[in-house]
């Protein structure tokens, strides 16, 4: 079996996520799941100013490592940011926002097959 070519993203994800104290981490492999990335990771800051911070960590770790400067969504607000790396998206939640929405059910190993062929 191939190694996930997501892998050294996912390792300086969870490095700044652990840096940073979020909680809950878990990595969902998405390879042969969606065409979207090939991982998701989804963790959860206590406040919003935690998952600003959390955000702005992960930003600048894509970026002093040579990656492209990642996109990213919801930061106004902070209740849930998306950072899209390409290889990789990273949700980062307030845990009641996290609970409401349980992305780990949706995209978790239960879930259907996306037809890849056309």
């Amino acid at each position: 079996m191939t190694e996930n070519p997501a892998a050294s993203s996912i390792a300086l994800a969870l490095q700044v996520l652990d840096d940073m104290k979020a909680e809950d981490a878990t990595v969902i492999d998405l390879v042969g799941k969606t065409s979207l990335a090939d991982a998701m990771i989804i963790a959860s800051g206590r406040v919003n100013r935690h998952v600003a911070s959390i955000s702005d960590s992960l930003v600048e770790a894509f970026k002093k490592a040579g990656h492209e400067t990642p996109k990213v969504e919801g930061v106004p607000a902070c209740d849930w940011v998306l950072i899209d790396t390409g290889d990789l998206i990273i949700h980062i939640f307030r845990p009641e926002v996290r609970q409401f929405y349980n992305l780990e059910k949706m995209w978790g190993a239960d879930r259907p097959r996306e037809r890849l062929d056309g």
